[in-house]
């Protein structure tokens, strides 16, 4: 079978001296000799940090509301929510006997992708994603996160949704009065009001 096609001329000369690739090392080390007079823009990583946009999505942390209790109900929205199932909750009764809260909460940091999945789905507004990005371990076993370690990372947040008003004897009245039920007047308490 015949070739087909155009012969291809390469560049020839340069002699002896471009054979020894004298030339394309003198050129690197010029660069790399004006590069030693420039501003430096290599940051010292453990003293000096990037500064993090108020959106970046970190590392996950549990939070807790203005008098110190544990935000999450263990609903598992945010275990089952994971895309690759690195949250996993076991739950027990707490004190109030009207709802639950985590006996576990344990984080696999090796396994977590930041997506923030779990932050949209909490209904309690329990679990968010921090500005943190370095997780640092000898083992598998430290890169698990377990519930105090999470809350120690999340701190305290407000609550906006004042779940435990109703049991702390702070009840309020979300129609505008801002009496409770109990010192309403009774025309308005009967619904008598006018509409």
């Amino acid at each position: 079978m015949p070739l087909t096609g155009m012969r291809v001329r390469r560049p020839t000369g340069g002699g002896w001296v471009a054979a020894t690739y004298l030339p394309s090392i003198l050129k690197g080390m010029w660069i790399t000799f004006r590069h030693l007079f420039r501003p430096k823009v290599t940051m010292q990583y453990p003293e000096e940090t990037w500064q993090m946009p108020d959106n970046y999505r970190g590392l996950p942390a549990l939070v807790r509301d203005d008098e110190g209790r544990v935000k999450c109900v263990a609903c598992f929205l945010c275990e089952y929510v994971c895309p690759p199932k690195a949250i996993e909750i076991e739950a027990q009764e707490i004190d109030t006997g009207v709802e639950k809260g985590p006996r576990t909460f344990d984080i696999n940091m090796l396994r977590c992708i930041m997506c923030g999945y779990c932050e949209e789905v909490c209904p309690e507004q329990a679990i968010f994603l921090t500005r943190e990005y370095r997780t640092v371990g000898l083992n598998r076993a430290e890169m698990i996160f377990h519930k105090d370690k999470l809350l120690e990372m999340g701190g305290v947040r407000p609550d906006p949704i004042k779940k435990w008003r109703r049991l702390s004897g702070q009840a309020r009245d979300t129609m505008g009065t801002g009496a409770s039920p109990a010192h309403r007047p009774a025309d308005a308490a009967a619904g008598g009001g006018a509409r």
